[in-house]
Parts: C-alpha cells; sequence; structure tokens
C-alpha cells in the first residue's frame, strides 16, 4: 500500500508538470484528490492493514495529500499570473485621452429656496428652530386654539399614528415649543417637512413649510406687512405687487392671505392666475391671545404676527414649474436646470 501511494504520488505531479489550463488543474485535482477520487480509493483499503502500519500509512497520505494540494495552488497561481501578464501585453492604453471628469451633484430646488428664504429672514434677525415631525395633537392642535371639536380640524386632513399622536400637519407647533421654553421676545422662523394626505399636481402627502413667529411689546399688523413686503421684495423683485387679503386661521386674529401680483402675467390675467392677476403665496396674521394664555403668556403686556408658506409654492411661482410631483420624481433632466 505504501508503494501504491508512493506511485499515486508520482505520476499526480507528473501530470501536473504537464497542465497548461485552469480547467485541466481542476480536472486533474477531482482525479487524485477528489472523494471518490484514486487517494480515496487506496485509503479504503487501510482496514486490510496490520494494526501497526496503519498509523505509518495514515501519516503518508496526509503528507502526500498536503504535497499535491500545495502544488497543485502553486500551478494555479502560475497560470493566473501568465494569463494576467499576456492580457496586459496585449492591452495599449491612450494615454493622450482626457480622463473622466468628476460629476458633482447639485442642490435641490426646495433645498436651494428653503436657504434662500432662511438667509433673507436671518437679515432680520430670525433665528432658526426645528421641533419633530412626529408630534402630540396638543401641539399640533390644542395649542394652537385648535380643539378636538373646533371646526377648523377639517382645514387640516391629517395622518393619525395614534389618538394623540400625529404626523405633523404644519410647523407651527414649534412655535407653541419655543414660547413655552422662552420668555419674550421670540423671533424666529421653523422650517421643516410636514405631512397631509393630498396629492395631485399642486399637493404632496410630505411638503415643506417655513412658518415665522415674533413676539414682543408693541408689535402691530404693519411690523407684519413690512417683515412679508420685504420678503416678497427679495424673493421674487422689488418691483412685486402684493395685497393682504382677510382670511381665517384659529391660531390668528385678524388673520390675512397674502398674495402677490401673477409673475407670469404680471397682473394681466393667465391661465396660471386664473385670469385674476395674484397668485396667493401665504397665510399670516396677529397671534390669537388664546395662543398666548396658552403658552403663559400675557396678552394684555406683549402682542406678535405669526405666518407660514409652502416651500414647494414659493419654488413653482419662481421657476415657472406646473407641477409640484416634478420636484419628487428624481429625474435628472429636470434637476440639471438649477
Amino acid at each position: 500500500m505504501k508503494k501504491e501511494l508512493e506511485q499515486l504520488r508520482d505520476a499526480a505531479g507528473a501530470e501536473l508538470d504537464s497542465v497548461k489550463s485552469k480547467e485541466d488543474i481542476l480536472t486533474l485535482k477531482t482525479k487524485y484528490l477528489g472523494r471518490k477520487g484514486l487517494l480515496t480509493q487506496i485509503l479504503r483499503n487501510l482496514k486490510d492493514v496490520s494494526p501497526e502500519e496503519r498509523p505509518v500509512l495514515g501519516q503518508l497520505s496526509n503528507i502526500i495529500k498536503a504535497e499535491l494540494s500545495d502544488k497543485i495552488d502553486d500551478t494555479l497561481r502560475d497560470i493566473d499570473r501568465v494569463v494576467k501578464t499576456q492580457a496586459l501585453q496585449n492591452e495599449t492604453i491612450d494615454v493622450t485621452l482626457p480622463g473622466r471628469g468628476v460629476q458633482y451633484g447639485r442642490v435641490h430646488p426646495i433645498t436651494r429656496v428653503s436657504n434662500e428664504i432662511c438667509d433673507i429672514f436671518a437679515t432680520l434677525g430670525f433665528a432658526v428652530a426645528e421641533g419633530p415631525e412626529v408630534e402630540f395633537d396638543y401641539y399640533n392642535f390644542e395649542a394652537l386654539n385648535i380643539p378636538k371639536d373646533h371646526p377648523a380640524r377639517d382645514m387640516q386632513d391629517t395622518f393619525y399614528i395614534e389618538d394623540d399622536i400625529v404626523l405633523r400637519t404644519h410647523t407651527s407647533p414649534v412655535q407653541v415649543r419655543v414660547m413655552e421654553q422662552q420668555k419674550p421676545p421670540v423671533k424666529i422662523i421653523s422650517p421643516g417637512k410636514v405631512y397631509r394626505p393630498d396629492s395631485d399636481v399642486s399637493h404632496t402627502p410630505m411638503f415643506h413649510q417655513i412658518e415665522g413667529l415674533l413676539v414682543d411689546k408693541g408689535i402691530t399688523f404693519g411690523d407684519l406687512k413690512g417683515v412679508l413686503t420685504y420678503f416678497v421684495h427679495h424673493v421674487f423683485g422689488k418691483n412685486t405687487l402684493l395685497r393682504f387679503r382677510p382670511s381665517f386661521f384659529p391660531f390668528t386674529e385678524p388673520s390675512a392671505e397674502v398674495d402677490i401680483q401673477c409673475v407670469m402675467c404680471h397682473g394681466e390675467g393667465c391661465r396660471v392666475c386664473g385670469q385674476s392677476g395674484w397668485l396667493e403665496i401665504l397665510g399670516s396674521g396677529m397671534v390669537d391671545p388664546e395662543v398666548f394664555k396658552i403658552v403663559g403668556y400675557d396678552p394684555e403686556e406683549i402682542s406678535g404676527f405669526a405666518f407660514g408658506l409652502g416651500v414647494e409654492r414659493i419654488a413653482m411661482l419662481k421657476y415657472g414649474i406646473s407641477d409640484i410631483r416634478m420636484f419628487y420624481e428624481n429625474d435628472e433632466r429636470f434637476l440639471k436646470q438649477f
């Protein structure tokens, strides 16, 4: 049996020296070292060998198996090295060709407009405040003078997570949270994502708002008008006309919608503005005294105003975009324009 093992080693070594391809080596490995290979067949006869010889023959078979495995691995590496060398010798590289340039991403138009709006209000001294997108019903509604039976809740369709937890429908809850923690004066804007179950050419279930709040002694509607006029002129141009139209919001009194002269037809009337010459861009008003009472402010001592705008709405008017869904389709042809 010892002689058989040595003959197997010599025969396998001779075949390995003549092999030229990886496929042939793998075939040879299966032939000699596979589960049904020649080495396995010889070792099956160990049961017929005397107990004194078995350890010696077992050790020899292990040595032969290790030697053949190492030689097979070395031969495979040699063949791989030859193949790679030949491939490199046959490959031609034109070093005069220009390299591939790095393509940098672009700031998304929503982010661009949001940053621009924040910068405008920062020049007026407004600080940025943020809050949770998953909000308590109390902060999203009740603390803003919208109790559970208030009809104003019908104005805002809501995603409910639990009975008292919602996806915020506006960023106004941030204003309440700030007023709870800070005494007047308060001068903030609160940008962020908000959620309502609407989806069409002018609405998406998730969109972006920026709301502002200024609270101090002696704040008037005239201050609100001055701040928003400054904002409109910096976004749409200093010659843009705007008007304040009476409206209703449960957390402001009096309340007003702000319209600007149509940026498409410049007030002459077109399909975009419904032939009116005006476009609505945001809601605003003086903070309702009931909201001040809820957060512990004395409405006899202080006053303030608040406003809220949709970033997508401003971006659509600024860039002449007709469908809000284009912002979220990730069409590179659309995004590269900004």
